[in-house]
């Protein structure tokens, strides 16, 4: 029976693109677990070996698109389109939603269980992280090579600082940011 795991990263970064990765192992890869135990050293050593030994797929979806469209519909997009791009028997994504598309099944933890969403867990967590030091290149002010997009304490006080980059979701609201005086 082939398992397709699918897993995300960047779901609640103020920053940067939602990645998805979809794969259905065609042999097994050791060292797999969920990306956020592992280092970015071994992160990056078992991309290589899962793209080696896998059918993927990865979705991105632009700060932009977050924007314009929406969480929720991008993650249903990117579900779709990896079952479409997949062939499996079981379409299993990390967590408890669905986001409307049917055939797929959910495991909360599942990155740590299953490995083909440990897989796709890397895959997806790989692309993001990579996607931010290049824009840390891009736009040193904000550090995104340190924080990786998430909300740190160094990011927030960069946006007090610099304000957006391009590259921010201003969909997201910073309650920090968003506190005044009532006075």
């Amino acid at each position: 029976m082939l398992i397709c795991g699918i897993d995300e990263a960047g779901r609640g970064t103020l920053a940067g693109s939602l990645f998805m990765a979809g794969v259905v192992l065609k042999s097994p890869v050791s060292g797999l677990r969920d990306s956020k135990k592992l280092t970015s050293k071994k992160r990056e050593a078992l991309f290589p070996e899962i793209i080696k030994n896998s059918n993927y797929h990865i979705f991105s979806a632009s700060a932009k698109e977050i924007d314009e469209i929406g969480l929720s519909a991008l993650l249903q997009k990117g579900l779709r389109e990896i079952i479409s791009n997949l062939q499996a028997d079981r379409y299993i994504f990390d967590g408890k939603a669905k986001f409307g598309v049917e055939q797929l099944e959910t495991v909360v933890g599942g990155d740590n269980l299953i490995d083909e969403i440990s897989a796709a867990s890397v895959l997806a967590k790989v692309s993001k992280d990579r996607e931010m030091i290049d824009f840390g290149e891009q736009y040193p002010e904000w550090g995104f090579e340190g924080h990786k997009g998430y909300g740190s304490q160094s990011h927030i006080e960069a946006i007090e600082k610099f304000g957006y980059s391009p590259i921010h979701r201003r969909s997201f609201k910073i309650k920090k940011l968003q506190q005044g005086s009532l006075f």
